[in-house]
């Protein structure tokens, strides 16, 4: 059995088989760690990240068609959400779960303006009107259908 740690201080015991997937927990357990602290990972996302790799534990081709539901239910939180559970992927290394985060997030965003692209990540345009507007004018190929300003170009 191996304990993980979160930020929060809670610990959670889990089967050394479900932590043998690719990543640093795998990695650490085959160097013998049994209690690893997770001092980047708070109690709600941890608790995320366990269901996700027991799920995924249990991969079998009998169980493919579970999987792919368990991760279209999976991916259906709100961007902050999501957001967090890319950072804790990428600092653990389940190359799986960043594959299945980030092709969510880029099929919300696919076929979006640059405006709702900046609503959604909260980015804030570095250009003024004017200079959006001339961008947008010598770009008019890649630009169809760009908002500025409440009308489309």
């Amino acid at each position: 059995m191996l304990i993980l740690q979160s930020s929060d201080k809670d610990e959670f015991e889990i089967e050394q088989l479900i932590a043998i997937q690719p990543g640093t927990i795998k990695n650490m357990v085959e160097d013998d760690f049994t209690f690893i602290l997770l001092s980047n990972v708070d109690i709600e996302t941890l608790i995320k990240i366990i269901e996700y790799m027991k799920k995924h534990a249990e991969k079998t081709d009998s169980k493919e068609k579970d999987i792919k539901e368990f991760n279209k239910n999976f991916v259906k939180k709100t961007l902050n959400e999501l957001f967090v559970l890319v950072l804790v992927a990428n600092y653990l290394h389940i190359s799986s779960l960043m594959e299945l985060l980030c092709q969510f997030i880029a099929d919300r965003v696919k076929d979006k303006t640059p405006e709702a692209i900046r609503n959604i990540f909260n980015i804030t345009c570095d250009f003024t009107l004017e200079k959006e507007r001339k961008i947008i004018e010598d770009d008019k190929w890649a630009h169809e259908g760009t908002e500025i300003d409440g009308t489309l170009d």
